[in-house]
C-alpha cells in the first residue's frame, strides 16, 4: 500500500474502544448491537470551521431556518447578491461552507450561493440526523429561498440532491461530487468497519425501514437517478477511498442526460478544492 493511500485507510479507522463497545453488544444481544450501530451511523462529527473556510463564514448572511418535515433548524448561509442562485450541499461530517472554492468561483461566474448545515452538523442543532433530513431541508429551503438555477451536491449530499429532484426540487442543471450510491452497500461497509457480522447490516437496515417506514433502497443514487431527465455531471476519484468510483460510475448509467468525470490522486475531499473540477463544475451550470 503507498504511503498516501495508507495514511487515507487510517484515517478512516474506527477508534478501538468503539470496535470493543460493539462487539460486546452484540455478545449480548443483536438487537442492542443493532440500536448501538444505528446510533453511530446517525451522529456525524462536527469539526472546526477551518481556516480556509473562514472568509466565506464571515462574509455569509447566516440564519437558523425551521423545517417543518423533520421538526429541526439548520443553519443558512447566504453568500453573494446575485439573483442567479446555486443550492451547495455538504456531505457527512461536512458543513455549509466546506464548498467554498467551489462557491467563489460561483460568485465570480456573477451568481450567488445558498448553503446550510444538515441538522446536527455545523451550527445546527442536534447529535444525530440521516439522510431523509438532508433531503427535507434541500426542499424546505428550495420554498424559502428558491427558486435555484442548479443544485451542487458531495459525498451524501449528492444521493440527498438527487432525491430532492426526484421528490420535486425543480433546477437547471445538478452536479454531484464523490455521491455514494446503494444504501445497502453503505450499511455493509459501515457494519464491516465496526468488525460485526453481516446480519447486522441486514438488521440495521431493517431497524431505519421500520423507523421512517419507508425501503431504504429507494434512496439509493442510481434508482433516483433513473427518474431524472435534467442534466446531471457526476464527477468522482478513482481513488476515493470512503465511495468508490463504482458508484458515480453506476449513477452515471442510470441518468438520461448525464455527464461523467473521472478524476486521479483527489480522494474524497480534496476533489472540492480542486482547480480542474471547480472550473468544470461552473462551465457546466453556466453552459460556456
Amino acid at each position: 500500500m503507498s504511503k498516501k493511500n495508507k495514511n487515507i485507510s487510517q484515517s478512516l479507522r474506527i477508534p478501538r474502544v468503539i470496535l470493543l463497545i460493539s462487539k460486546f453488544f452484540a455478545f449480548i444481544s443483536t438487537k442492542l448491537v443493532t440500536l448501538f450501530a444505528s446510533k453511530l451511523f446517525t451522529t456525524p462529527i462536527k469539526h472546526k470551521v477551518p481556516k480556509r473556510e473562514l472568509e466565506m463564514d464571515r462574509k455569509s448572511i447566516q440564519n437558523l431556518m425551521f423545517v417543518p418535515a423533520i421538526n429541526k433548524q439548520v443553519m443558512v448561509y447566504q453568500y453573494g447578491e446575485s439573483d442567479k442562485k446555486i443550492l451547495l450541499v455538504h456531505g457527512w461530517s461536512g458543513r455549509g461552507t466546506q464548498l467554498f472554492k467551489i462557491a467563489d468561483a460561483l460568485l465570480t461566474a456573477g451568481y450567488s450561493t445558498i448553503s446550510f448545515d444538515a441538522p446536527a452538523h455545523g451550527k445546527s442543532p442536534g447529535n444525530e440526523t440521516i439522510m431523509v433530513d438532508f433531503i427535507a431541508s434541500i426542499l424546505e429551503i428550495n420554498k424559502k429561498f428558491g427558486p435555484f438555477e442548479a443544485v451542487v451536491g458531495h459525498s451524501l449530499g449528492g444521493m440527498s440532491v438527487l432525491n430532492a429532484i426526484k421528490r420535486g426540487l425543480i433546477v437547471d442543471h445538478a452536479v454531484i461530487i464523490g455521491s455514494g450510491d446503494v444504501v445497502q452497500d453503505i450499511l455493509d461497509d459501515f457494519i464491516s468497519k465496526l468488525e460485526l457480522k453481516p446480519i447486522i447490516s441486514t438488521k440495521l437496515r431493517l431497524h431505519f425501514e421500520k423507523k421512517y417506514n419507508e425501503k431504504m433502497d429507494d434512496f439509493s443514487g442510481h434508482k433516483a437517478a433513473s427518474e431524472i431527465t435534467i442534466p446531471v455531471l457526476v464527477i468522482h476519484d478513482k481513488d476515493d477511498q470512503e465511495v468508490p468510483v463504482k458508484a458515480g460510475i453506476h449513477i452515471h448509467e442510470n441518468l438520461k442526460n448525464g455527464k461523467l468525470i473521472l478524476t486521479e490522486g483527489l480522494g474524497h475531499r480534496k476533489i472540492l478544492g480542486d482547480a480542474n473540477v471547480v472550473q468544470k463544475t461552473v462551465e457546466f451550470i453556466t453552459g460556456k
